[in-house]
């Protein structure tokens, strides 16, 4: 019996896990096709994947992106956006009830409330495209939540889990990750580990633990993706290639999955875990603040964040400033109703204002 591919409609498609979710779907042609696409700016590369893939709805930028997150005829919306810009599409993707396949988590990390009552209200549903959370998911669904005392994030540590001093680091040692080829700004994020940060939010939305429940281990092999121990003790523990396209494959609902990399456990020379040194990379502990005071703080200490790391790319700030902007802008952040969508984009706004001025004060001194 022959049945009708899936239609995804892809936002961020010239973007990292936008190219690899089209991998995705042209190994599985029987069950996947693409209707819809949308970049940030590159006309160029979004017109030539067009081409590649004879798909006629195309756009650029925030409104193009919402629009085509509620096509009717888009049963999986997968949301690649670098950003907070990546919010309303999410939105607009779950208040059609659609399937959100989301490697956005600014969207939760910003509005985890708001998405997910809208959700609740539509019918709609989120599959996690990190592979942290993917990994999470796969051990977590068979089980009864009652029986978990903790979930385990693990981070590989970045370019600079063993260096000391981190004054003088550039721009490219940032951009040098040792186990994962993923976009500027999130390889960034995982130099300072807020990646991880904005992870543990994304989980407590996900998965709906405390976050005492959730805590990050760091694993410079980046085999273990993520870890479940249970009341009585026991752990599971979820291993894979670095590879996006397997959790990519998992969020599309693929029925027939393509093995796009294998672990043979007998290559792997050893498998360490790590405490995360907070002294050197204070980001995590910002982000459970954040996280744990709830209401607009993370939406503002996301775009903070990405104003700072923008800086950073930049050259117009130094990497060790990156944190201590983020951290003055909650600190001087009153907040604001975390269930309407006006308040968290004020905030957010709010907060790219205070940051930058807090980098432009930092680049005269």
């Amino acid at each position: 019996m022959t049945t009708t591919p899936r239609s995804i409609a892809i936002l961020g498609s010239t973007g990292s896990i936008g190219r690899q979710t089209i991998e995705v779907i042209q190994a599985h042609p029987d069950e996947l096709r693409v209707v819809a696409l949308v970049a940030g700016s590159d006309r160029a590369g979004l017109e030539k994947q067009a081409d590649d893939l004879g798909v006629s709805d195309i756009g650029l930028g925030v409104d193009a992106a919402v629009a085509v997150a509620r096509r009717a005829d888009a049963d999986i919306v997968v949301n690649a956006v670098v950003g907070a810009a990546g919010l309303r599409a999410s939105l607009a993707a779950l208040e059609e009830g659609k399937t959100l396949a989301l490697a956005n988590k600014e969207s939760l990390v910003a509005a985890g409330e708001l998405c997910l009552d809208t959700m609740q209200r539509s019918g709609g549903r989120i599959a996690a495209v990190d592979s942290e959370h993917a990994a999470l998911s796969q051990i977590l669904d068979p089980v009864d939540p009652n029986s978990v005392k903790r979930i385990v994030v693990t981070a590989s540590g970045g370019p600079f889990r063993t260096r000391t001093d981190l004054s003088d680091v550039t721009v490219d040692d940032a951009l040098a990750h040792p186990t994962w080829n993923m976009g500027r700004k999130i390889t960034v994020d995982s130099a300072t580990l807020m990646n991880k940060g904005l992870e543990v939010i994304e989980a407590h939305h996900l998965f709906g633990f405390s976050y005492d429940q959730i805590d990050v281990i760091v694993h410079p092999q980046s085999v273990v993706h993520g870890i479940v121990e249970f009341i009585d003790g026991s752990q599971v523990l979820q291993a894979g290639p670095a590879d996006m396209r397997i959790p990519i494959q998992a969020a599309l609902e693929v029925e027939h999955p393509e093995p796009f990399a294998r672990l043979d456990l007998k290559d792997v020379a050893e498998l360490t875990f790590e405490a995360v040194d907070n002294d050197r990379f204070p980001a995590l502990e910002l982000a459970y603040e954040a996280g744990r005071r709830g209401s607009t703080f993370p939406a503002v200490l996301n775009a903070a964040n990405e104003v700072a790391v923008h800086a950073f790319l930049k050259e117009e700030l130094r990497f060790t400033d990156i944190t201590g902007v983020v951290e003055a802008t909650i600190e001087a952040h009153r907040p604001l109703d975390p269930m309407k969508l006006e308040d968290i984009e004020r905030s957010d706004a709010w907060a790219r204002d205070h940051a930058q001025g807090l980098i432009e004060e930092t680049s005269t001194r």
